[in-house]
């Protein structure tokens, strides 16, 4: 089968989507992909709007996009990944270099400063794992406060969740969306 599982919603939209998607969609750009198929279940649609963490958080919008991209890349989500990468990795000041990097198995081997290795490096041993050793607990705990590293693991597994979600609807990648680096 090709194409995403489950087509996504057209308009018109309930009145609580249509609030929804105009507080969370730039003005001029259609709501994504991902959120219109959500919106064929109402209930799920505002649960995950609701827990979204792409609000002003108690971490820098870099540090928070490299969370979300590594883990999306780590999860094999382009939907996702690409989504970011095209909103959010200028705001960022993401160079290509730094692009490619997050799609690097070692992240010792990428562009990242030594602090936000330590994010590619959480984001490795969560996935792997799904837990994180003491010996990178003790390095991230030196950087970020306990209210930040609350916030990254929840981030790290709220985009495991939307990866699962992008990857089993076999949502394709939107048009304005960057793509994986090639190897």
């Amino acid at each position: 089968m090709t194409g995403p599982r489950i087509a996504p919603k057209e308009p018109p939209y309930s009145e609580a989507v249509t609030t929804a998607l105009a507080r969370i969609m730039p003005e001029g750009v259609p709501p994504l992909v991902l959120f219109r198929t959500l919106a064929k279940n109402e209930r799920v649609f505002s649960r995950l709007m609701a827990g979204g963490l792409l609000d002003k958080g108690s971490v820098s919008l870099r540090e928070r996009e490299l969370v979300i991209d590594r883990t999306c890349w780590r999860c094999g989500s382009e939907y996702e990944w690409g989504v970011h990468v095209a909103f959010f990795g200028e705001r960022v000041r993401l160079t290509p270099e730094e692009v490619r990097g997050l799609c690097t198995d070692d992240s010792e081997a990428t562009p990242f400063s030594p602090r936000e290795r330590l994010l590619l490096r959480l984001c490795d041993e969560l996935h792997a794992t799904s837990t994180v050793s003491d010996a990178l607990w003790s390095e991230l705990a030196r950087e970020w406060s306990e209210a930040q590293l609350l916030e990254l693991l929840v981030l790290a597994g709220y985009y495991h969740a939307i990866s699962f979600v992008t990857n089993a609807l076999r949502l394709p990648v939107e048009s304005f969306g960057a793509r994986f680096p090639k190897p």
